[in-house]
């Protein structure tokens, strides 16, 4: 699901722009990565262009799917207590992340602990409370967010933000349609279990272009930030002092 779905084809696309224009490849550098809450491994497989990626998730079912994959620098770990030192990396991703967690700020503390000075932090959460449904309730997310939100909790944690922008921008008002009409079918027929979106794979023409209607904003978000979306994606640097 990971690999193919349209929601992480598209995210993962814009997430590489960002990552080009603000990172670069690692042209032999000994940069460090560490993508927290790493999953499946689909992401640390790309991090590898920018540099020597490694990943810690909470799940070990997730972590043995890395393993399979033949990501041997992977590791349980918690967001909340990461096993590494202070300053040993030059990049950290959280991606959709934070959200799950009772104390974000702690969160973005530890992160920042791990960094080295200057170092950046690239970051995604989903947006706008209004569009909670059952795929936050399935996931345990804990909250949504609204730019300003990321903006303060960065600045809080000692983090300059370089970005924050809006992202799933075109597909936003269906999906808000969407969000809005089971909210209301719910109230009308109450379900006893949540059910998640991907708990059905779109057939494949139609998957490819939400991928490349997902994906066609990532010339966009690499230059300027969007001002509505589905979800968040920020960029943030730790000081250098």
């Amino acid at each position: 699901m990971e690999d193919v779905h349209w929601w992480f084809v598209g995210r993962r696309r814009i997430l590489l722009q960002v990552l080009d224009r603000y990172l670069g490849a690692s042209n032999g550098q000994e940069r460090r990565i560490l993508d927290v809450g790493c999953g499946t491994g689909t992401m640390l497989t790309h991090l590898a262009a920018y540099g020597k990626a490694q990943g810690v998730d909470i799940d070990e079912e997730a972590v043995g799917y890395c393993r399979e994959r033949g990501l041997t620098d992977v590791q349980v770990g918690a967001l909340e207590k990461l096993p590494f030192a202070d300053a040993s990396f030059d990049l950290v991703t959280a991606l959709d992340v934070v959200e799950h967690l009772d104390d974000d700020l702690a969160a973005l503390r530890e992160i920042g602990r791990v960094l080295r000075p200057g170092g950046q932090l690239l970051m995604t959460v989903p947006a706008h409370r209004f569009l909670w449904g059952d795929q936050d309730e399935v996931n345990m997310h804990k909250r949504r967010y609204v730019a300003a939100e990321i903006r303060d909790r960065l600045t809080a944690t000692g983090f300059q933000v370089r970005r924050v922008s809006y992202m799933n921008a075109f597909m936003f008002p269906p999906i808000a349609a969407i969000r809005l009409l089971r909210r209301f079918e719910h109230r009308l027929r109450p379900r006893t279990a949540q059910e998640s979106d991907f708990r059905y794979p779109a057939p494949r023409p139609v998957n490819f272009l939400l991928a490349q209607i997902f994906g066609a904003e990532a010339p966009i978000v690499r230059r300027v930030n969007l001002p509505i979306g589905v979800s968040i994606v920020a960029l943030a640097s730790k000081s250098a002092a």
